[in-house]
């Protein structure tokens, strides 16, 4: 993605798209004029855990996850109930869903608090320019259907039947406290995962970005606060790896495949729930950049240019000068193996003086990022790992700095 398309990403937020999502909130004072009735409420309150499971059960752990099986027919009544919530198509959604979690809390993320704002990530992404659109090709699975394809093009007739038929039961009432009160309260507990479950609560896994598992959040959306665990293993139809976890919407599908409405439910493997599985690659590259960047790589640059200044070559420690503009990144490296070799031996006065020099550059090794990894992160058997790379990621990044190359590491 170029800056350019980026910035187009992440900019204007006054999208045509946006009109009904406001017109929706507005539509919940009509209750001021029509009155709010016992029915009514209840219908909102029915209509809100019925179409949270949709949101939960529906757009999120089957078209988004797969983490189970159903009917072509179940298939269609998830898609129904979950594009009654008009949170666009099924088809969008597991889109943007299925682009979070690749790039989660990069630059690249469509929604990521870290690097945006609260609100932005909380509902502004939506109407950002181009996010009305989405990458067909990461939905295949469910573009085969024409009946998620019809649903895809009419993406807000579920939510407008729905309307209907609140209007039906209680009339004025029902539609604006039954529908558009539900409707704007499944809204923002569904946005709430995006905005902060990755800002709020601990962390059980390594996951290489900054999700969260918040007890409350589970709470009031049906399971979806446990969203490091979610992290951890994004295909687990159960999202509570514990059992004190509370994860109704598992205990839903679950109560589901008793009845045979669905099947094939995935569980996480015992070594991703016990920490004893060794991370993905591409969890340990982005856990080593996290790392790398907790060290202070400029005060580490200028102490460095600081030292050579005063000792350009040291030739008991094989360093002859080198010009730093030019210095080629193995000759960088050996420069910091012949330097941390012989950082506790004693030269004579000139050469001590200059070792003492390089002694206070602040470099860390291997083995003191490998102690501050164990404090950042939860145990893992691939803490060695991350320290290595992020090792790597300095030299890389600090070589780059001096001599004015373009960086290689996102230190």
């Amino acid at each position: 993605m170029s800056e350019q398309q980026h910035a187009d990403d992440h900019g204007d937020i006054v999208y045509p798209s946006a009109i009904p999502f406001v017109l929706a909130h507005l539509a919940c004072f009509g209750a001021l004029w029509s009155g709010v009735s016992a029915t009514s409420l209840w219908l909102a309150f029915g209509l809100y855990w019925l179409r949270m499971f949709a949101v939960t059960g529906g757009y999120h752990r089957y078209f988004s996850h797969r983490t189970y099986k159903t009917s072509r027919v179940g298939q269609f009544v998830l898609a129904l109930l979950a594009q009654s919530t008009a949170q666009k198509s099924v088809i969008w959604w597991a889109s943007k869903h299925r682009h979070h979690h690749r790039f989660s809390d990069t630059e690249h993320d469509v929604h990521s608090p870290v690097l945006t704002s609260f609100f932005y990530s909380h509902v502004g992404w939506i109407f950002s320019n181009g996010h009305d659109r989405c990458d067909t090709s990461t939905v295949t699975d469910l573009t085969r259907f024409p009946e998620l394809a019809f649903l895809h093009r009419f993406e807000l007739l579920p939510a407008a039947g729905l309307a209907l038929i609140c209007f039906a039961i209680d009339g004025w009432s029902g539609l604006f406290v039954g529908f558009f009160w539900s409707t704007v309260a499944v809204y923002h507990g569904t946005f709430c995962i995006n905005s902060l479950a990755h800002v709020h609560g601990d962390k059980d896994y390594v996951t290489g970005d900054e999700s969260r598992n918040n007890w409350w959040l589970a709470i009031i959306t049906m399971g979806e606060g446990w969203h490091n665990n979610h992290h951890a293993y994004q295909y687990s139809v159960r999202q509570g790896f514990r059992w004190w976890q509370w994860d109704p919407t598992y205990y839903l599908i679950l109560g589901l495949s008793k009845l045979r409405l669905v099947w094939d439910l995935r569980a996480p493997p015992q070594a991703v729930v016990e920490r004893s599985q060794a991370l993905p690659p591409r969890v340990i590259e982005r856990s080593a950049e996290r790392l790398a960047a907790s060290v202070p790589v400029e005060r580490i640059v200028q102490a460095f240019r600081d030292a050579y200044a005063s000792a350009p070559g040291l030739p008991e420690l094989h360093l002859p000068e080198l010009h730093l503009p030019t210095l080629t990144l193995p000759e960088f490296r050996e420069a910091l193996a012949a330097m941390q070799a012989r950082a506790g031996e004693r030269l004579h006065a000139v050469q001590a003086q200059a070792q003492d020099a390089f002694a206070h550059w602040h470099m860390p090794s291997r083995e003191q990022l490998a102690e501050k990894a164990a404090a950042m992160f939860v145990k893992t058997p691939s803490l060695d790992a991350i320290a290595a790379r992020a090792h790597d990621l300095l030299i890389e990044t600090v070589h780059a700095r001096l001599t004015g190359t373009a960086a290689t590491a996102k230190a």
